[in-house]
């Protein structure tokens, strides 16, 4: 059964740093596409980050020059270290993959930034 199991939210201060890491097990398919998701309170789930497999990236605009994704294959593990954070990024923080077309999320980790 595959499972995301992520970690390293929490409470930061505006202009803080926090990595999230987020561990795939249950699985010995590839991944190809591992992404963070967040939603915020009252507001849809938004797509924050993606790597594939090759190494590319894409972001969300509200995120470009302040977080970066990155993956440890071996591990089976996405990171995504935030940097300069906001108010406005406050929210909960959804891993998800892609494996054999179904996808996956893991539970959710909060990350609250106070002004």
């Amino acid at each position: 059964q595959v499972r995301l199991v992520e970690s390293g939210g929490g409470l930061v201060q505006a202009g803080g740093s926090l990595r999230l890491s987020c561990e795939v097990s249950g699985t010995s398919a590839s991944i190809n596409a591992m992404s963070w998701d967040r939603q915020a309170p009252g507001k849809q789930r938004e797509l924050v980050a993606t790597i594939i497999s090759g190494g590319s990236t894409n972001y969300a605009d509200s995120v470009k020059g302040r977080f970066t994704i990155s993956r440890d294959n071996a591990k089976n593990t996405v990171f995504l270290q935030m940097n300069s954070l906001k108010p406005e990024d406050t929210a909960v923080y959804y891993c998800r993959v892609v494996i054999r077309a179904v996808y996956y999320w893991g539970q959710g980790t909060q990350v609250t930034v106070s002004s």
